[in-house]
């Protein structure tokens, strides 16, 4: 299928809204390969674009760190997405983005307190990457300041960092001849203090006509804060559908689309809001990660019951090795509440439960752990010799995850809605 800039497709969503055919793309967190399988092959089935959404942590360029997922960078990343989708037979829209890149952006970045100059140079250093390696859509936040912890950062910082960022990103684009990308700007954390209506408005307004008189792009996506919150594996915060249209409202006035970050563990009731209050799209991580260990837990039971039945005889230490390398990567540390994140490792493996709360929140960045993957070669191979699938049943476990979205997005048969608005027959 004919490759469509995103600019385009979010363009021609917003006219959709106004038809009745209102539509929320979803924003995938690349976890692990057989989460992209699955993407492809839902994708393929119910006809709807993909939108790939790696943040600095996950993936980068070797030098500045790597990422944690699959070991990718950029350009890793990048080739594994269209070896997939090349597999699954997949042939429809499908865009990779950058989540969060910038400065301090990096775990290590923000807790070393680099300097600002140094700070933005190897995000501008990341975006280069992103640029050089197709890269559809980038995410300019600079909001992560380790010298405003806590507080507010200042508007007049976030704005002369983020054009200075768009500025850079387009000189790069335009030295290196590559077509038009989107970009992202904003962000869901309070301390980037674009959760008022009048903030947000502001913002936008003066973003704009900053990149106008500078002759660069307005953004494509602007984040706006709706409520959601994600802590351990449930989303505590308090979804906020009159903060949610108003600021839909105001981004549409400026052809801009509304993006809800934090979109994970949301119940339908409050997903199927999101058509009629302009959301455009909404991103979602670690929920797949954490459906894809629970697959792998599933399937250790079943392990477990017909090793106890003889009919395995060495069976995996799938559970205990997923286990201790989650806790070893204190990941989890970010998503835990109060106390608990200052929590010594010594002293965790004394709690079974909080053991098999980290392994939920956690199991996934451990999922490129060398033991890990052999523990899981060995699970499904043993599972193999009893006439079970254990691969498929995973890819088909985040694949039901992934359709909730799908169906309260009114995503199935979307990419044939919008390419026909643009006037591509597919």
């Amino acid at each position: 299928m004919q490759k469509v800039n995103i600019n385009e497709v979010v363009k021609v969503m917003l006219n959709m809204q106004d038809k009745g055919e209102a539509v929320t793309l979803l924003g995938i967190g690349p976890m692990s390969k057989t989460l992209l399988k699955a993407c492809f092959e839902l994708g393929k089935e119910k006809d709807f674009p993909l939108l790939f959404i790696a943040s600095r942590n996950q993936v980068d360029a070797a030098e500045l760190g790597g990422g944690y997922v699959c070991n990718w960078n950029q350009r890793t990343f990048t080739q594994t997405i269209a070896e997939t989708a090349a597999e699954t037979g997949f042939d429809g829209l499908y865009y990779t983005c950058r989540d969060h890149g910038g400065p301090w952006q990096r775990d290590n970045e923000r807790n070393d307190h680099l300097e600002e100059e140094l700070a933005m140079q190897l995000g501008k250093q990341s975006y280069l990457e992103d640029l050089i390696n197709g890269f559809d859509l980038l995410h300019i936040d600079p909001t992560k300041d380790p010298y405003e912890m806590g507080k507010v950062v200042p508007m007049e910082s976030v704005l002369s960092r983020t054009i200075e960022l768009i500025q850079y990103c387009e000189n790069e684009r335009k030295r290196l001849g590559l077509a038009e990308i989107g970009y992202e700007v904003g962000t869901e954390e309070t301390n980037g203090g674009l959760t008022s209506r009048e903030t947000y408005e502001t913002f936008i307004q003066t973003l704009n006509s900053e990149l106008e008189k500078r002759q660069l792009p307005t953004p494509t996506f602007i984040v706006g804060q709706t409520g959601t919150l994600v802590k351990m594996t449930e989303n505590v915060g308090t979804f906020n559908s009159k903060n949610a249209q108003e600021l839909a409202s105001i981004a549409k006035q400026y052809g801009v689309g509304l993006k809800e970050h934090n979109g994970d563990y949301i119940d339908d009731h409050i997903l199927l809001q999101h058509l009629p209050l302009g959301i455009t799209a909404t991103n979602v991580a670690p929920q797949f990660g954490t459906e894809e260990t629970r697959a792998y837990i599933e399937l250790a039971k079943v392990e477990e019951q017909l090793a106890q039945d003889g009919l395995i005889e060495h069976k995996s230490n799938v559970e205990y090795i997923l286990t201790l390398q989650a806790i070893k990567s204190e990941r989890w540390r970010k998503w835990m509440v109060g106390d608990q994140r200052e929590l010594q490792i010594e002293d965790i493996f004394q709690q079974k439960e909080l053991t098999d709360k980290i392994l939920d929140i956690a199991g996934h960045y451990a999922f490129n752990h060398e033991e890990v993957k052999a523990e899981i070669q060995t699970l499904f191979h043993n599972l193999r010799q009893c006439n079970i699938d254990g691969e498929r049943f995973v890819i088909n476990r985040i694949k039901r995850s992934l359709n909730q979205y799908v169906e309260c997005f009114n995503l199935e048969g979307s990419t044939t809605k919008i390419m026909k608005e643009i006037g591509v027959e597919v």
